[in-house]
């Protein structure tokens, strides 16, 4: 069992959902309740990653991260390496990866507040802002936490994006997933059996232990 590129993955997965926890939200209050036209041009960016070879993306963010890019160049001179090869470059590319699994059920629980309130809200005085902090939020927290579960889930299992951007530098970049394909490619089947199992029951308890909580708090049993 390669406990250090699962717990490399683990670390990397609770980042990411962290970044998308803070930038998710208003990412989805304003696809929400924006009045510009063009905003589906951002839900359809948003989603790409859905529809996108991994290795695509990874490629692109590779290209836009590099030595040969202003962004690449700019923090190469600020961290003193680049975000190739890196744990930075990885959150990077998980976080855009993932941004869908987070953005979209952000934006479905939004939607689905009964505009009544917030027009109350409004016609009372208080701020977007605030009424979202106080109606939209309260009222969202089974999205959130599904977003929340997803985000982590599918980072915890990502092959594609993370191999292209990271390769597989042990302690740094390996994550668990290029471990099991390493095993593979070794024919060490007993390896990646376990760890594959290992990563199966993990993310098999994290989304059964979310939904009977959504069921229990949320679902009131019919009488």
């Amino acid at each position: 069992m390669d406990w250090q590129a699962l717990w490399l993955s683990v670390r990397l997965a609770t980042a990411t959902t962290a970044v998308l926890l803070a930038i998710g939200v208003p990412i989805a209050y304003w696809i929400v309740f924006s009045p510009r036209r063009w905003k589906f041009l951002v839900e359809a960016i948003v989603a790409l990653p859905l529809v996108l070879p991994p290795t695509v993306l990874g490629f692109y963010v590779l290209i836009a991260i590099g030595p040969l890019s202003p962004v690449g160049r700019a923090y190469a001179r600020a961290a003193g390496h680049g975000l190739p090869f890196s744990f930075e470059g990885l959150l990077l590319a998980s976080v855009l990866y993932s941004l869908p699994f987070a953005v979209q059920p952000f934006s479905a629980e939004f939607a689905s507040v009964d505009r009544r309130l917030l027009e109350a809200s409004w016609s009372l005085g208080v701020s977007p802002i605030a009424t979202f902090r106080r109606i939209v939020l309260p009222l969202s927290v089974r999205g959130l936490v599904t977003g929340i579960v997803l985000s982590f889930a599918h980072t915890l299992g990502e092959f594609g994006v993370v191999l292209m951007v990271g390769g597989n530098l042990p302690g740094v970049t390996r994550t668990v997933s290029i471990s099991i394909y390493d095993a593979v490619q070794s024919l060490d089947y007993a390896s990646a059996s376990r760890t594959s199992l290992l990563l199966l029951v993990i993310s098999f308890t994290i989304l059964t232990s979310t939904y009977a909580l959504q069921r229990s708090v949320w679902i009131k049993p019919r009488r």
